[in-house]
């Protein structure tokens, strides 16, 4: 398991085609790389948040660009791609009575990995926790 500290942004945006083409091309211009997506569309205005591993400065590109944003740390998490590694990384959060608001994920059929990331209210202990968990104490989840 590999845990890091990454930056979220949660972006703002209406919903209407090609918004999500917008906030895309403005990364891919910048030669910015995705590591996670997830959005939620209530009515006619959206929310997108984005993981990111790039140092630059986002929140000013955004910014630039017309979007609103708040930027956030989160974690990444990479595990075993194999049923229970979210049980277990969720039940060493609870036990250390974090509470995790915001996860999302994924994994391509056929690889070693998946990533889980995270948004917890608070990083630094949920960090310290899972690098405990990464280091096999405890080896096994639930």
């Amino acid at each position: 398991m590999k845990v890091e500290k990454i930056k979220q942004f949660s972006i703002f945006m209406p919903n209407t085609p090609g918004a999500l083409s917008r906030l895309a091309a403005l990364f891919s211009d910048n030669r910015i790389n995705i590591l996670g997506i997830a959005s939620e569309v209530r009515d006619d205005s959206g929310l997108v948040r984005i993981a990111l591993g790039a140092d630059a400065d986002i929140s000013s590109l955004l910014s630039q660009a017309g979007f609103s944003s708040v930027e956030t740390n989160i974690l990444s998490v990479e595990v075993d791609d194999q049923p229970g590694q979210l049980l277990r990384v969720t039940a060493a959060l609870a036990d250390g009575k974090i509470n995790i608001t915001t996860v999302y994920g994924t994994s391509v059929s056929g690889a070693k990995t998946a990533r889980i990331l995270i948004n917890a209210q608070n990083t630094d202990k949920a960090l310290s926790i899972l690098e405990t968990l990464a280091e096999g104490f405890p080896k096994e989840g639930r």
